[in-house]
């Protein structure tokens, strides 16, 4: 089973990068974003896509240019994570065969970001959005289009979330620190993985 679940691993250590990754796959998330503004993102995100390549999806996250597009697609990564809303590194993205995951906060951004190519739309910071501004921005978007809410989201708040139109959730400090053990992060995730188990998600 694929969730909608991506595991943002901000600040992971490249020396725990194997053993996080390895925790949150036997937990049951399979897509996994190092943000470039953690240390050595690269080599975490190519140690992981070497030894578990075959088990999950790696992916970078806060990705703002296409120059940083191709140094991540060097990983082996299957897929780029932005906060905002670049059209350029959207393209980039598609044209290196890698997922685009752009964040977006308006019906202007969203739109744009789908006719660069997006795969699918990242609401972030959802906290400051809502589940009231979701559920506005989500009525004028196509039925088909992926939303992800990212940003202040956690395993209590999920069916809130999804009641107002979100398909997935990126999952930041609820889910993960670099100063958390290993076991922290595994129970965390299988916590997530519970929550969103019993939410009532399009296939």
């Amino acid at each position: 089973m694929t969730r909608r679940l991506i595991a943002i691993l901000r600040g992971l250590d490249p020396a725990r990068a194997v053993a996080t990754a390895t925790a949150l796959l036997d937990a049951g998330i399979t897509r996994i974003e190092v943000p470039l503004n953690s240390p050595d993102p690269l080599a975490s995100i190519a140690a992981m896509v070497e030894t578990l390549g075959d088990r999950g999806a790696f992916g970078a996250g806060t990705v703002l240019t296409p120059e940083e597009v191709e140094t991540v697609a060097a990983t082996g990564a299957r897929f780029i994570v932005s906060p905002n809303a670049d059209c350029d590194v959207i393209r980039a993205t598609k044209s290196a065969g890698m997922g685009s995951y752009p964040g977006v906060f308006t019906p202007t951004e969203s739109f744009a970001a789908l006719q660069a190519g997006a795969d699918a739309l990242k609401i972030f910071p959802a906290s400051v959005m809502g589940t009231g501004g979701l559920k506005a921005v989500r009525a004028v978007l196509p039925p088909a289009v992926e939303v992800y809410a990212v940003g202040g989201v956690e395993p209590g708040n999920f069916a809130e979330w999804r009641r107002a139109g979100a398909h997935g959730f990126g999952l930041g400090s609820s889910l993960f620190q670099p100063d958390w053990p290993i076991e922290r992060v595994a129970e965390m995730a299988r916590k997530s993985v519970v929550a969103y188990d019993a939410l009532d998600v399009p296939s």
